[in-house]
């Protein structure tokens, strides 16, 4: 009797199975296709490298790229919300969902010899969080998407955090009249300058919907452009959204149809007046970006110890 790793077995059958194998060619105790039931590789073929072949889910749908990547984890975000078309109202059936927010980055952290990564973007979802400190100098700029982030509604914010909520309180000494002006209708004139070169508009259907785009876009920049300068407060969430697709398309049809709107809006900045002072008021956003340092500076030392 011969003994196997499950028990005792005959000594025929050993020898049947010795026999079996040698006429299959094959290894002693697999199967005939090879090893534990796996097919060899064909010859010529080098065997699968770690990496080689892309993962799936469940549903056999391959995984993208980004999905591949390690997630990121962000240091402490203050304030995120819903952006873009969804916020304006603009948002259609497959539309992009696009998020903005802003984030600590641990104080000690930029103590060291070089400073944290201050923006991370990504695409799926798509989510843009600047650094706090970063994302002041872009308001104080008058940067109309960082703007739009402490002036959304209620609804749309999804991390409202205390240190969130007080510099919504001071949205308005980002202000300052000439940055708004510039950089909305910069802003404006840019999406113009895209119309332009798209000619007579005999183009692609892609190419069509882009220019659509950012047609309604033209139109927003510079009727919420206006609002913010000439009253101080602005408004996300466009009154009459199929009045801007409407808009995007007969620019799409037509490029040439933008300028009256954009020299509209430029000579309505000229003549004013305006709600916003000469500079910012840097005071305030100062102080908070000093009480965000110090609250993050304390939160790692109690950290420290806890440790």
């Amino acid at each position: 009797m011969s003994r196997s790793a499950s028990g005792w077995v005959c000594p025929s059958r050993v020898r049947e199975r010795s026999r079996t194998d040698r006429r299959t060619g094959s290894i002693p105790g697999s199967t005939p296709d090879g090893a534990a039931g796996i097919p060899p590789p064909r010859r010529g073929t080098p065997p699968e490298k770690p990496g080689d072949r892309v993962p799936a889910r469940q549903d056999n749908a391959p995984v993208s790229r980004s999905e591949r990547r390690p997630t990121v984890t962000v240091p402490k975000i203050l304030l995120s919300g819903i952006v873009g078309s969804t916020a304006y109202g603009l948002a259609r059936p497959g539309s992009d969902i696009d998020r903005l927010g802003l984030f600590a980055a641990p104080t000690e952290e930029l103590h060291g010899l070089r400073r944290p990564k201050e923006s991370h973007v990504s695409t799926a979802p798509d989510r843009t969080l600047h650094e706090a400190a970063k994302w002041c100098r872009l308001a104080l700029g008058g940067n109309p998407t960082a703007m739009e982030l402490v002036w959304l509604p209620d609804d749309l914010y999804e991390v409202r955090t205390p240190l969130g909520d007080e510099l919504i309180g001071i949205r308005t000494a980002f202000l300052s009249a000439q940055r708004v002006r510039d950089a909305y209708l910069g802003y404006a004139t840019q999406q113009f300058r895209r119309l332009e070169t798209r000619g007579d508009g005999s183009f692609s259907a892609d190419t069509r919907r882009r220019t659509a785009k950012h047609a309604r876009h033209l139109k927003r920049l510079c009727g919420q452009g206006l609002e913010l300068y000439t009253t101080g407060r602005l408004t996300i969430r466009l009154e009459n959204p199929d009045e801007y697709h409407a808009f995007g398309e007969r620019v799409a049809a037509d490029p040439s149809a933008a300028l009256p709107l954009l020299r509209h809006y430029e000579a309505a900045f000229d003549a004013g007046p305006t709600a916003l002072p000469d500079e910012p008021d840097e005071a305030p956003v100062e102080a908070w970006l000093r009480r965000v340092r110090a609250q993050l500076w304390q939160a790692g030392a109690n950290s420290a110890v806890g440790a």
